[in-house]
């Protein structure tokens, strides 16, 4: 019986467990992260205006793991070696693998001054997003400024969906309390057509989106530091009461323990079949956002992104546990609804066709079944 070792707990490396058993390998799974939790990041949008608490987005995985025949190895990695067939956690303990999947997702670079003092990371987690609903719930007015980054030696590392969604959001949460003529909200970017990777028509309508909610638009000029009181950008200064940024991304820090092969912006390095490229890391691949990957430039940073590389990379350790070279490319396609609380903006995107929904109320419930519909396997 083969081992397979899959170093994470999140989209990826869950959506790797299922496909393992799917596919009925004959392998033994450990599962190895800090804790045996999956925080459902994607909603936590929904938090600020309290229909989504924290405990709503944390799912104990103890019954599933139990249920996919998965040993769980608490632990945090600290370096991986031999070709990915040894793994070393923060406490020294030394684990061994015959295929090795890395699903441990990236970091986010805090590299802006005052970020950390004096600034919000919204997907950072549910503390973080609570923090979002009780600072709003506690002014009595004000200039709140959203806005996110990149990583600059790697554009496609970013994470912006989820900053519209935060905006638009906490727009129509500030309309329904009768508070929205106390709030002034902006949002400020580098780029001169912020989330230019949903495509251009999804950009014209974000801003005619902005421009009817009467939020205050500064893009074109990448933010230099966040203040007690403002944003400094290369141009201006934009007085802010409340600033929820997103920076970009880039791989998670043991990397810096290890020879595995790297990016230019320090993400794993991988091929189209989630493979870390090299001779020397057989049988090792990489899912989800710790991984640099060929691709179009649009290609996402997603939960949904995340799932179709984990699902790639089990197709291609079926194939070397048959005696085959690994065959399956994983497939390049962007999903996403920007929700609003009400509505939702559809965006589609993949190698053959991209199309855009305006903002409809059926969109909005859809991404909240398709939540239910998610975590339905991990919380029964």
């Amino acid at each position: 019986m083969k081992h397979i070792m899959i170093l994470g707990s999140g989209f990826a490396a869950l959506t790797a467990v299922r496909q393992i058993r799917k596919a009925r390998l004959d392998a033994k799974i450990t599962l190895v992260s800090p804790n045996r939790h999956l925080t459902y990041l994607p909603s936590l949008i929904w938090m600020p205006s309290g229909i989504r608490k924290g405990a709503d987005l944390d799912v104990d995985l103890e019954q599933f793991l139990a249920r996919k025949n998965v040993d769980w190895h608490q632990g945090r990695v600290a370096s991986v070696r031999d070709g990915g067939r040894t793994v070393e956690t923060e406490a020294g303990e030394v684990l061994t693998n015959d295929f090795l999947i890395v699903a441990t997702g990236g970091r986010y670079l805090k590299k802006l001054p005052g970020l950390a003092e004096n600034g919000i990371i919204p997907c950072e987690g549910v503390a973080m997003a609570q923090a979002i609903h009780d600072r709003i719930a506690s002014m009595q007015g004000g200039t709140i400024a959203m806005g996110f980054g990149t990583n600059p030696k790697e554009t496609q590392a970013v994470r912006g969906g989820p900053m519209f969604e935060f905006l638009f959001g906490i727009d129509t949460m500030l309309r329904k309390a009768g508070r929205r003529d106390a709030f002034k909200l902006v949002f400020f970017n580098g780029a001169d057509r912020p989330g230019k990777r949903l495509g251009e028509k999804a950009v014209d309508k974000l801003l005619e989106e902005m421009a009817r909610r009467d939020i205050d638009v500064h893009i074109g000029a990448k933010p230099t530091r966040i203040d007690a009181d403002k944003v400094v950008t290369e141009r201006e200064e934009i007085p802010a009461d409340l600033v929820l940024f997103m920076p970009g991304l880039t791989g998670p820090a043991w990397l810096d323990n290890t020879d595995l092969p790297r990016s230019s912006g320090g993400f794993i390095q991988a091929d189209s079949k989630c493979r870390v490229v090299g001779d020397d890391w057989t049988g090792c691949y990489v899912a989800g956002d710790a991984g640099s990957y060929p691709g179009p430039d649009w290609m996402a940073k997603q939960a949904h992104q995340a799932d179709l590389q984990a699902k790639a990379a089990v197709a291609n350790i079926a194939d070397e546990m048959a005696g085959r070279a690994p065959s399956h490319d994983f497939k390049a396609e962007l999903v996403c609804i920007v929700d609003s609380l009400n509505k939702g903006i559809l965006v589609f995107r993949d190698h053959s066709r991209s199309f855009l929904l305006p903002a409809m109320r059926p969109a909005h419930w859809a991404k909240r079944i398709y939540e239910s519909l998610y975590l339905r396997p991990y919380r029964r």
